[in-house]
């Protein structure tokens, strides 16, 4: 598996955006891999029930994990056997070993939370608006906390881990921004080169854009806190950089999903599109709260359950842009939909990426990238968030 150049330091695991003055971080902790089961302690009291299962959620008791993501203690989980994966990194072991996943036990239950207010690990604490009129260039939908008192980026302060609002600790699943609800076609993105991150109607030549094609038939948006780093080239992408956005998601639940909205889900899998000559990832997820939740926990699941769905996905991408005059679009890795663990390494190394980018370290060195990548990296609104700064020094590993 190849990897970013820096992705040796393991997840970003900041989860509070603030340093204390022993230079301890808080953190967010990402699943590496599942191998069955999806739940653990911190997760959604419930799970509507799907074929061949009632659902029922049975929170394990004193729970510890290991850095590889095992649970080590407290019983099985929603009846799946004790192999739930909720991993932990040892950030320092890895900055030190370029590897990450050694067997080191540390409790999960200590809360996390953000002293300054900034991070949001859910969508508990925040409010939509909408402002401008709709069908105008002028038209945003905006985040704010309940308070009102502040503007809310969902790029850069939603937490990329989801943390349960009810325990203030991290879930196995990972929050999704939405975008474009399913059945429907106005091309909505989050405004990455506008302050505050609000999302808007993307526009060319001062027409708004729709998808010509017609209604998307899953949930699209993004990861928060990821960037598709347009200064690197995955060894997997066909010599293509990144596209210089958050990484895109497919959300195959059955909700439907208002642009704006946050989601937990899960992490199935995978899609390298190339899409004039960038790299565009596309990570299939399911919300967690959907019924087939339970029953999806790889990529392979969602052929055999759901067939159709993915070939589905990769034809309306490849096919999309045709009705603008375009050629159809193609993809790397022999077209195929990576699984699981691929997608959390792409999800890694974009991660990763967004604290270079949201710290200052990508744009301190761009000297020797041509001055289009400059002027992409220089143009995005790193607005919201405070300093995440970073002290080399320290060799504390985060702990929950």
């Amino acid at each position: 598996m190849h990897h970013h150049p820096n992705d040796g330091r393991g997840w970003d695991t900041t989860y509070d955006s603030t340093v204390d003055a022993n230079h301890h971080k808080n953190a967010e902790a990402i699943p590496a891999r599942d191998s069955g089961a999806d739940r653990s302690d911190g997760g959604p009291t419930h799970i509507s029930p799907g074929p061949g299962g009632d659902g029922d959620n049975v929170r394990p008791e004193a729970t510890t994990i290991s850095t590889s993501g095992a649970i080590v203690g407290g019983g099985d989980v929603e009846g799946f056997g004790s192999s739930t994966y909720v991993p932990h990194f040892d950030v320092a072991k890895a900055q030190n070993n370029t590897m990450f996943g050694a067997e080191t036990e540390v409790p999960l239950g200590q809360p996390l939370r953000s002293a300054s207010g900034v991070s949001h690990g859910s969508a508990t604490n925040l409010v939509l608006d909408s402002h401008g009129e709709e069908n105008t260039l002028e038209y945003r939908v905006k985040a704010a906390d309940k308070s009102g008192s502040k503007p809310i980026s969902l790029w850069h302060d939603v937490t990329l881990v989801h943390v349960d609002p009810a325990t203030d600790r991290p879930t196995p699943y990972l929050n999704f921004v939405c975008e474009i609800p399913k059945f429907s076609r106005k091309k909505f993105e989050i405004a990455t080169d506008e302050v505050g991150n609000f999302i808007k109607q993307d526009e060319k030549k001062g027409v708004l854009r729709e998808f010509k094609k017609g209604d998307i038939f899953f949930n699209y948006g993004c990861l928060p806190r990821t960037w598709e780093d347009p200064t690197f080239v995955h060894p997997d992408a066909e010599g293509c950089r990144g596209d210089n956005d958050p990484v895109d998601v497919c959300e195959i639940g059955s909700r439907i999903v208002g642009t704006g909205e946050i989601r937990p889900t899960k992490v199935l899998g995978i899609l390298c599109m190339i899409d004039e000559g960038e790299a565009d990832w596309k990570v299939v997820t399911i919300d967690a709260e959907d019924k087939w939740a339970p029953f999806l926990n790889d990529i392979d699941d969602v052929e055999k359950l759901l067939p159709g769905t993915l070939s589905a996905i990769r034809e309306w991408f490849r096919t999309y842009k045709i009705p603008d005059g375009k050629p159809p679009n193609v993809f790397g890795l022999d077209e195929k939909f990576m699984d699981k663990h691929y997608a959390l390494e792409i999800i890694k190394e974009c991660n990763h990426a967004w604290k270079e980018l949201i710290t200052g370290e990508k744009e301190r060195n761009l000297d020797q990238m041509d001055a289009e990548v400059q002027g992409l990296v220089r143009k995005l609104s790193k607005s919201n968030l405070v300093d995440l700064a970073i002290n080399d020094d320290d060799d504390e590993a985060p702990a929950f």
